[in-house]
């Protein structure tokens, strides 16, 4: 069976000018050839530091970026070739959720309005979308007399659930959820992430899930890629990842992740990188991740490595890791 979301080799860079006068024109490598799918009913995880591409990766997929190279198909359907009707039936099983509800949402509106947009967009009929929206608020844990409330009412956890309620409406395939819960309470932030997973199992959908903290995505991934600089270092299965990372990138946010038990903490190293990211426009020649590597080679900084499948679905970008792959992928 075809992926339900398939990316091939995604570039997207952006032209900006440089100098004093702007007289210089550079270019921002933001996504730099990555290639991902997700399946019906599962959960992708894209994980890394702020400005490494993985919100740019989603906006693509939304037609929010334009793409530079590479192909995005959804539902086997290349969405470069779509036009304005098929991009209208595409955004039905396609939506998003992003990463700050009170931006998200139109201040003037009530809950109800804001949850009845998308259903107002395609045509539905009033006494419809009553009871879509009714039938949306239950769904999300929100009460019937929040309904006439203003995004200003609520608490930071309601409101993302007005925002997942609306994303919700047409009764989508794929949610793309951008750092959905990184502006919430800690205590909070668990509620939104059993509520996504109880919306999974209970209506079948299929989650491109972008974070920055690897903790958040432990147990809503199936599979977790990890971005650095443009690029996907290393993918695979939640539970291999987490319980054998490869990369060095992976190894050091995987360090900082606090352990609940203190008496546990002895045992684990943190891994501090030295340095900050480098810029995208001007990224390193060989390995992405030489300038900051704790076990970086003097090969390392001649050219690109490929993304290697060490085992079964678990690939790795790096030549003193990697060194026997079982395949590459592109």
């Amino acid at each position: 069976m075809s992926p339900l979301l398939q990316i091939n080799d995604l570039k997207v860079h952006f032209p900006v000018r440089t100098g004093r006068f702007g007289g210089n024109q550079s270019v921002v490598k933001a996504v730099d050839g990555v290639s991902i799918s997700i399946d019906e009913n599962e959960t992708v995880a894209i994980v890394g530091e702020s400005g490494c591409g993985k919100s740019t990766m989603g906006n693509a997929v939304l037609g929010l970026a334009r793409v530079t190279k590479g192909r995005i198909e959804f539902q086997g359907k290349d969405l470069a070739t779509l036009d304005a009707t098929g991009r209208r039936h595409v955004w039905r099983d396609l939506q998003v959720v992003f990463q700050d509800p009170v931006s998200a949402l139109n201040p003037r509106r009530t809950i109800a309005e804001s949850i009845a947009e998308p259903l107002q967009i395609h045509g539905y009929e009033r006494a419809q979308i009553k009871a879509r929206v009714d039938e949306l608020m239950g769904l999300v844990g929100l009460n019937p007399d929040q309904r006439d409330r203003r995004p200003g009412a609520l608490s930071g956890g309601q409101r993302q659930r007005v925002v997942i309620a609306r994303a919700l409406a047409l009764s989508p395939k794929l949610i793309i959820c951008d750092e959905p819960v990184s502006a919430l309470d800690v205590s909070i932030q668990s509620q939104i992430l059993n509520l996504l997973m109880r919306l999974q199992r209970e209506l079948g959908l299929s989650y491109l899930f972008i974070a920055h903290d690897l903790s958040v995505v432990r147990h809503i991934a199936d599979r977790v890629a990890v971005m650095y600089l443009g690029m996907v270092v290393e993918e695979g299965p939640a539970a291999t990842v987490f319980a054998n990372p490869v990369h060095p990138y992976t190894e050091a946010l995987l360090s900082a992740i606090p352990l609940p038990d203190p008496s546990l903490r002895h045992s684990r190293k943190r891994i501090v990188l030295e340095g900050d990211l480098p810029s995208p426009m001007k990224p390193p020649a060989g390995c992405p991740f030489v300038t900051r590597c704790p076990v970086v080679e003097p090969a390392c900084g001649d050219a690109r490595p490929p993304l290697e499948e060490i085992s079964p679905m678990h690939f790795v970008r790096c030549r003193v890791r990697a060194p026997s792959p079982v395949v590459t992928k592109i």
